[in-house]
């Protein structure tokens, strides 16, 4: 794979280019991409996850996401955000929960060489 600013060639799976920082936007051929979904989180809740989701799915910190939250609810139109978000609550699906560690190490095969 050749990185897109400098012009040097990358391994296939990097997300960065070793020699100038740049983030490698595009996917390998061939490997699936995966879409994102907007769904509450449940690791990353304080009520129902509605913020902690829109984090995730925009890539930011929950805690600036429920500042701008809260924000919007007081100043603008009173309450607006706050409908808002039962809206939001009773529309967005609950993510799956994530695996414990304990089964996601049984679930990688070990490697039986020995050095």
């Amino acid at each position: 794979m050749m990185c897109p600013n400098c012009r040097r060639e990358i391994a296939d799976y990097s997300n960065f280019c070793y020699f100038c920082g740049s983030r490698q936007s595009t996917t390998p051929a061939g490997t699936p991409v995966a879409h994102k979904r907007l769904m509450r989180s449940v690791t990353d809740r304080k009520i129902a996850g509605v913020c902690g989701g829109v984090a995730a799915y925009m890539e930011l910190d929950s805690t600036v996401v429920r500042i701008v939250w809260v924000l919007l609810a007081i100043f603008p139109i009173p309450f607006s955000a706050v409908i808002g978000y039962f809206v939001a609550w009773l529309v967005m699906p609950e993510a799956p929960l994530p695996l414990p560690a304990a089964a996601v190490a049984q679930s990688v095969p070990q490697s039986t060489q020995t050095a």
